[in-house]
């Protein structure tokens, strides 16, 4: 059992150094609900945030959006998650947006989504995948915009 946590310990150290590698690492890791074990494996399932071309590609990327379900007249108002993206990282957010749930942060943009959805009366689930698509949202801007000034950064100097 040591030597199983030992190894453990040494693949997470692995994985915070690779992570801190990155240009958006220090991005990310300001987020909160974004720890040392939960920064880096999003960062690892997501890459490179400017190969989607919008924050809704992201969110479809995750597999957190509702696919439109409508035909003629009809257009459902009750519809289930695509599921289309990656498993990992669908439960990397949700660990993300429960941690965010018990810190209770009133200042938190996600925090206060999720708790006005949880005010209106909605499930457990529907908020939190509603939190999951509202702290990608934020991370595709917040990323994409410093790897952007970074980008300008390097123009200017060569």
């Amino acid at each position: 059992m040591n030597a199983i946590y030992d190894t453990l310990q040494t693949l997470r150290n692995e994985m915070q150094r690779l992570a801190s590698l990155l240009p958006e690492y220090n991005v990310v890791m300001a987020m909160q609900g974004a720890g040392p074990i939960t920064g880096p494996q999003l960062m690892a399932e997501i890459g490179d945030v400017r190969r989607f071309t919008s924050k809704g590609a992201l969110v479809a990327f995750a597999g957190v959006d509702a696919p439109p379900f409508q035909s003629g007249a009809f257009d459902s108002k009750s519809r289930h998650v695509s599921k289309r993206g990656s498993p990992h990282l669908r439960r990397i957010l949700f660990t993300i947006c429960s941690v965010l749930l018990q810190q209770a942060n009133p200042e938190n943009a996600v925090f206060q989504f999720m708790d006005r959805k949880r005010a209106e009366g909605k499930h457990f689930y529907v908020y939190i995948v509603a939190g999951s698509a509202k702290f990608l949202r934020i991370y595709y801007a917040r990323v994409k915009a410093y790897l952007n000034e970074m980008d300008s950064q390097s123009d200017q100097v060569a």
